[in-house]
């Protein structure tokens, strides 16, 4: 579904990505991993089109989309959550979700309010509560879930555990191996190996803007000496 080729990014003269290339199915879950500062975050802007690529190739689902203004690339059927959530403070949960809401591309019908409640069922309990009321695992939850109103054909997750509690990395775990077993794609940068291992296929690790490391998430779960080399684990 997605395939980068040859892609370089920088911010004025600092290169951040240097020749990357990845591949994503269609259904499958890719974690991206890598420490702080490994270009994770920069791969996923420049996907979105948040970030111009200064070179190479990214086709998604059989466009080209590299260097489209972001607007276009969403409507492609991408959809992106940022590390920093930017959730709509001010409103509540429902004008949350009624804002990401997009009609379906397809024949099928689409993600509904009703649909996200059953896939995050904390949300369902506080439909009224403001965004800015909410903890910060309950804030990520809604991030996801506003982005699925929008009915992306894939979605790209910045960092979605960072900075929970672990019952919190649970419940989102569970919701997001709900959304699996439905058969989303997902790129999901991560630093948390053990949260990766419960929800992607496969891994590509990334130092210092260069791909390291790609196989079987399974495969890099148990490489403990290549966990230390490229995570520093």
């Amino acid at each position: 579904m997605l395939s980068v080729h040859g892609l370089e990014t920088c911010y004025g003269s600092a290169q951040a990505l240097f020749g990357v290339d990845l591949e994503v199915a269609d259904g499958e879950v890719m974690a991206l991993l890598g420490r702080n500062g490994a270009g994770k975050s920069t791969l996923l802007k420049s996907i979105i089109g948040l970030v111009h690529p200064a070179a190479g190739s990214i086709v998604f689902a059989g466009e080209e989309i590299a260097g489209d203004p972001t607007h276009r690339i969403s409507r492609h059927g991408i959809g992106y959550v940022p590390e920093e959530r930017r959730i709509f403070t001010g409103l509540s949960v429902a004008e949350n979700l009624a804002v990401g809401r997009r009609p379906p591309g397809g024949s099928g019908a689409g993600w509904t309010a009703e649909r996200i409640y059953e896939l995050f069922p904390p949300l369902s309990a506080m439909r009224r509560r403001r965004g800015g009321a909410m903890s910060g695992g309950e804030q990520q939850m809604l991030a996801i879930a506003r982005t699925l109103m929008g009915n992306p054909r894939m979605i790209l997750l910045d960092e979605p555990s960072q900075g929970l509690a672990p019952r919190v990395v649970t419940a989102l775990a569970n919701a997001l191996e709900g959304l699996k077993r439905q058969g989303m794609t997902v790129l999901l940068s991560e630093q948390n190996v053990r949260f990766a291992e419960r929800l992607a296929d496969r891994a590509t690790v990334l130092e210092t803007g260069q791909v390291r490391w790609v196989g079987t998430m399974a495969a890099f779960a148990a490489d403990i000496e290549a966990q230390h080399d490229l995570l520093h684990v």
